[in-house]
């Protein structure tokens, strides 16, 4: 794939001359030995929001994986928090949830999208999460929401995350947003007390499924699922430069 990837718009129509209704811009920030540090992807988020918001750029998902970090949402206890040496930083964020793990093997996006007037929150969560559905589906794996939490899950027992959302809306735009984990090491959420949920596991797509599953494999996915989610006409695939941040 190339940086400049335009798809749905007419031939010769730079993207930046086309209407912004319908459109979803998608930029891969990093991956592999290229991951991202968490601090240096949630500047390029506050860039972003900043741009949607004057709109100078039409809805735009960050894509990543990150080096390895723990981020801690606002309603995260002192008891959710890392035991031990943790091995990786412990970085307190913006976002609603608790705390989680970011790193290599996992697929986080940042939706920085304009939300309809007035903001249903409720309603965008549940939209990441048939989004997430839809992905996992596509590997042959069943995944449910649990009421009353957040996030993706595989029902057993104990129900076992597989994915998580966490965001924060500003001036009607939502930034932060999900997470999937593909091929990670789940040893990473034995130090933690993931999203404060202490009667569940965690879990990967490729323990589920039985193969590795990669980032790389899974990513193609949740770009058209979310372009679908989202109500997306036309796809544009940028690199930040292109983007302006």
């Amino acid at each position: 794939m190339s940086d400049l990837d335009v798809r749905g718009a007419a031939p010769g129509t730079p993207p930046e001359q086309a209407p912004a209704t319908g459109r979803l811009v998608i930029v891969h920030a990093g991956f592999g030995t290229a991951a991202v540090p968490y601090l240096d992807g949630w500047d390029l988020q506050k860039r972003t929001h900043a741009l949607r918001v004057d709109e100078v750029i039409p809805d735009t998902v960050l894509l990543m994986e990150h080096e390895p970090v723990y981020t801690a949402g606002k309603r995260t206890g002192a008891l959710d928090r890392p035991f031990g040496d943790p091995g990786a930083p412990v970085v307190d964020v913006d976002r609603g949830g608790k705390i989680t793990w970011h790193g290599p093997g996992q697929l986080t996006g940042y939706p920085i999208v304009r939300l309809p007037d007035p903001s249903d929150v409720v309603s965008y969560v549940r939209l990441l999460e048939r989004m997430m559905m839809a992905v996992c589906a596509g590997f042959g794996l069943e995944t449910a929401t649990v009421e009353g939490r957040s996030g993706l899950w595989v029902p057993g027992t104990p129900d076992r995350k597989i994915g998580s959302i966490g965001i924060r809306v500003a001036r009607g735009v939502a930034m932060h947003g999900f997470m999937l984990n593909c091929d990670n090491d789940m040893g990473w959420f034995d130090k933690i007390v993931p999203c404060g949920i202490r009667d569940a596991e965690s879990t990967n797509l490729s323990r589920e499924v039985g193969w590795d599953v990669t980032v790389a494999e899974v990513t193609p996915l949740v770009e058209r699922h979310l372009a679908e989610a989202l109500g997306a006409r036309e796809t544009f695939h940028r690199t930040t430069t292109q983007l302006g941040v």
